[in-house]
């Protein structure tokens, strides 16, 4: 094995209770992609090579939990119709559908591997991938093993809406049939949009059944909820032990109170409300019940074409009462824990070596230079 140090780090934020905070004047050691030491720079032991940062603030890479990067197609009309007022409802879903189906695997991978590039470049390390585009057994499929070229962190969204000409309940018996058993060799989670204000998407009995047999497979769970409205999804998901719920915008006491005595994290998707014009999740509720709170990018083509996790704290803290560090914290850690993944989000001795380099003497930059390229990913 060769060991890496990673020394001049400014300001370096381990998500370790034992520092009490950031590290200052900080630098840690890699071995076969593990973090073996951390501490002081002027501590450090020797290793094999060395890369000094001059000064730069770091955090652990960003764990991008929510993100539909497999498509085709583009909808920025939709976009441009929503800022001058027409409200989202999910129908648009349909038109990446049939633009995806015609794509070519060359072409849809070509788009797959650039935004994950772009993602990469702006800190992002870890990144999960649904499918949710292809809406038949062949095409769930077909996104799914693309998805696998670039993460393990794979998840079969059949149930993201029912297709327009289909009855609901043969496709509902499609996606926890035939389906779910083409796409789980390649997925290790499910997800289930669960909306019941909306005509396309699914209700509580029908998201319960698909989680339900998307259990039965194997897989994990989690859910879109209570994103268009009040609803059953943040419930559901945390009666079921899913890993995540995902938007979280429209929440009452006792979805607040499901979440603080549970496990299933809530993921907020800030950039949808940039680009949906909805109101923003009030994470200061949540994280004041003791809620675990994570940020993700939602990037899609429809309600939030951005792969930016760095935009993402900056609108959470702007806009959702979070403080620097927390937003930081949700990105990462809070990431990792949507994934139940503990080697990532936190650069304690152990955790995969995935940092964020900031151009930036400190975190708070992420929030402070909105919109500013200060972050790049670094996988030791």
């Amino acid at each position: 094995m060769t060991s890496h140090l990673v020394t001049g780090i400014g300001e370096l934020v381990t998500h370790d209770e034992r520092w009490g905070g950031p590290l200052q004047d900080a630098a840690l050691v890699a071995e076969d992609g593990r973090v073996v030491w951390v501490g002081r720079a002027a501590d450090a032991p020797p290793a094999d090579r060395a890369t000094d940062l001059g000064g730069a603030a770091v955090v652990p890479g960003f764990v991008d939990s929510h993100t539909h990067l497999v498509f085709a197609g583009d909808r920025s009309a939709e976009f441009e119709a929503r800022m001058a007022g027409t409200p989202y409802t999910g129908g648009g879903i349909a038109t990446t559908v049939a633009a995806t189906r015609a794509a070519s695997d060359d072409e849809l991978r070509a788009r797959l591997r650039a935004l994950a590039d772009e993602a990469r470049a702006q800190g992002t390390t870890t990144l999960e991938i649904k499918s949710g585009y292809g809406l038949d057994v062949e095409h769930e499929r077909r996104l799914l093993r693309l998805a696998r070229e670039v993460t393990d962190e794979t998840t079969f969204l059949g149930a993201h809406v029912v297709p327009p000409g289909i009855d609901r309940g043969d496709y509902l018996a499609l996606v926890t049939g035939p389906m779910l058993a083409a796409c789980a060799p390649h997925a290790r989670w499910a997800d289930v949009f669960c909306e019941p204000g909306s005509p396309v998407a699914f209700d509580g009995d029908e998201a319960r059944a698909v989680l339900g047999a998307a259990r039965d497979a194997g897989l994990g769970l989690r859910v879109h909820g209570n994103q268009l409205g009040p609803g059953p999804g943040v419930r559901l998901a945390v009666e079921l032990g899913a890993a995540s719920v995902d938007h979280c915008t429209f929440l009452g006491d006792t979805d607040v109170a499901a979440l603080a005595e549970g496990d299933t994290v809530a993921t907020l998707l800030p950039g949808v409300e940039f680009s949906t014009r909805s109101p923003y999740p009030d994470a200061r509720r949540l994280l004041d019940a003791g809620v675990e709170v994570a940020l993700a990018s939602d990037c899609n083509p429809g309600t939030c074409f951005s792969t930016s996790m760095p935009l993402m704290i900056a609108l959470a803290v702007r806009e959702m009462g979070m403080t620097s560090a927390e937003a930081v914290r949700a990105a990462t850690l809070g990431g990792a824990r949507a994934l139940r993944r503990d080697d990532l989000g936190h650069l304690r001795v152990g955790a995969r070596a995935h940092l964020a380099v900031l151009d930036a003497p400190s975190h708070r930059h992420l929030a402070y230079r909105p919109g500013v390229p200060i972050a790049r990913g670094m996988v030791l």
